[in-house]
């Protein structure tokens, strides 16, 4: 332009509208450094106010967690975890930028924070990265992973959102082919300015990060206390009793549960309840008078620095005169020959001291309404209850139950193997031979006083015993792998019954593996 066969003052205009063109182009990246500095003002109050606002949150959901750990506990263990990793991060990069601006002699002249060695030489050392470069990396690839795992598949979308801000992934080149490194892509050839603002966006990331967990946590349990799926139908009557023949009068109402709220104290009555389990209060006290009993009192709940009461006041009737005897047999509907038999006998209203129950092997027990019954020959017996009311009536009542024998019993080694097993031969010579009772309501202690064995191609050998002797063990010696021993006529007997004769003992069926 200022070139070729021009005259004086041509060349002069064309030097001056260069000299021009370059004062604009100078004037705007100073414009632009400003902006970036007063950008950088504004990131570092907006993260001081974050800062104090995220901890007022942790404070608030510490104390929650103090006051209703079954509720929040988990979610505080988790915030604190991620305020732990974002105080160490956000530290990291606040020490980056002292080092970064040291030599720096006005922070606040932005315009003098042109330059890109300050940045480059921080971060790189040619084509690597400098130690500090590497950290910077390391770090911030650290709180990322960390963080993303505390919030797991709970918070899916702040762990998109963290991934998205805290990612390190190569970057496509503009104008170009190819990829580049994250690091050279945003943190090379940058004015000092920049380099500053944009660490000063990352800790405004970190604060955004903590927010929205806090946030997602608090609001997460408010909606799940809130939400329908907590609620249960209540059954309100009008009278705590309803007489045979007389219309049922009440209301169905939906009443909130929730088993892990525990309240900070409950009076019933006058006296404190310490016994809570799911949510609820657990009262074991004497029934009291025939007929509508009181219950007052209240639940008392801290939130915060106060206390919420809530009163009780309700009532609950006391049933009087029954008319049937309750009868349940404690192992089955059925009694079994030659065992002793437990037996639960009560009356709804009648004290245990005015029933009494008679039936052929039936005795009274220790505790009220206990008895044991040993039935003799016969399909069926029955009890026959009586009670005696205050009033000086009395109400009968029976049941018949069924008579069974004791089951058979079957060979076993090992206290619980039986039927058909597999075993070295080895082994099976060392074994005891005993017998048990499979899958049977009672607990069975049973005596064996012999057996007999069978090994192919070898005489049955009858022991003496429970243990193999020598001509069991010489004939099992001539056994060959895959052969089936067989133990059988066991000879079983009842402990503390001898004089009950057991069904025929099942045999033991052993597959020899060697």
């Amino acid at each position: 332009m200022a070139g070729g066969k021009l005259s004086p003052r041509q060349k002069m205009i064309n030097l001056m509208y260069l000299v021009f063109i370059a004062m604009l182009a100078m004037n705007m990246s100073k414009q632009v450094l400003s902006a970036f500095g007063f950008m950088n003002e504004k990131l570092a109050a907006s993260n001081v106010s974050a800062e104090q606002q995220n901890a007022a949150t942790y404070a608030s959901l510490a104390t929650k967690a103090a006051d209703q750990p079954e509720k929040y506990a988990e979610h505080n263990t988790n915030a604190q975890k991620v305020q732990a990793l974002s105080l160490d991060f956000n530290a990291h990069l606040e020490k980056m930028k002292e080092e970064l601006t040291k030599d720096v002699e006005d922070p606040t002249n932005y315009e003098s924070m042109d330059g890109t060695d300050a940045g480059d030489s921080f971060f790189f050392a040619g084509e690597k990265f400098t130690p500090a470069g590497e950290e910077f990396l390391s770090k911030l690839n650290n709180y990322r992973t960390e963080v993303t795992s505390l919030l797991g598949d709970d918070y899916k979308d702040i762990t998109s959102k963290v991934n998205a801000r805290f990612d390190t992934s190569d970057q496509k080149i503009k104008d170009g082919e190819g990829t580049q490194t994250w690091l050279k892509n945003r943190y090379e050839g940058f004015p000092l300015i920049t380099t500053i603002t944009n660490l000063s966006q990352l800790q405004a990331d970190i604060k955004s990060t903590e927010n929205e967990m806090l946030m997602a946590m608090v609001q997460g349990q408010l909606e799940s206390d809130v939400s329908m799926r907590n609620y249960t139908t209540i059954l309100v009557p009008d009278n705590p009793a309803t007489l045979q023949g007389a219309n049922f009068k009440g209301k169905i109402v939906l009443g909130k549960y929730d088993a892990t709220l525990k309240p900070t104290k409950v009076i019933i009555n006058g006296k404190e309840i310490t016994n809570i389990e799911g949510g609820g209060a657990i009262l074991d006290f004497p029934s009291g008078n025939v007929g509508e009993n009181e219950i007052k009192g209240e639940f008392v709940f801290k939130e915060g620095d106060s206390l919420v009461r809530l009163p009780i006041n309700t009532k609950y009737a006391v049933v009087a005169k029954p008319n049937s005897a309750v009868i349940s047999a404690d192992k089955m509907n059925v009694v079994y020959r030659g065992v002793q038999n437990p037996i639960t006998i009560s009356m709804p209203g009648v004290p245990d001291n005015s029933i009494s129950a008679n039936a052929p092997g039936l005795r009274k027990s220790t505790g009220l309404g206990k008895y044991m019954m040993s039935p003799g020959k016969g399909k069926t017996v029955k009890i026959n209850v009586t009670g005696k009311l205050p009033d000086g009536s009395s109400v009968t009542s029976g049941q018949t139950f069924r008579i069974k024998d004791i089951p058979a019993p079957s060979a076993a080694v090992r206290g619980s193997q039986y039927g058909v097993i597999k075993m070295p031969r080895s082994s099976l010579q060392k074994m005891t031979i005993g017998a048990i009772i499979p899958d049977f309501e009672f607990d069975l202690k049973l005596g064996v006083s012999g057996f007999s064995i069978k090994v192919p191609g070898s005489p049955t050998v009858i022991v003496k015993g429970t243990k193999f002797n020598a001509a069991a063990i010489r004939a099992l010696s001539k056994a060959r792998k895959g052969d089936m021993v067989t133990i059988f006529d066991v000879r079983a007997s009842l402990s503390g019954n001898s004089g009950y004769y057991l069904k025929k003992v099942n045999p033991l069926n052993v597959e020899l593996t060697n």
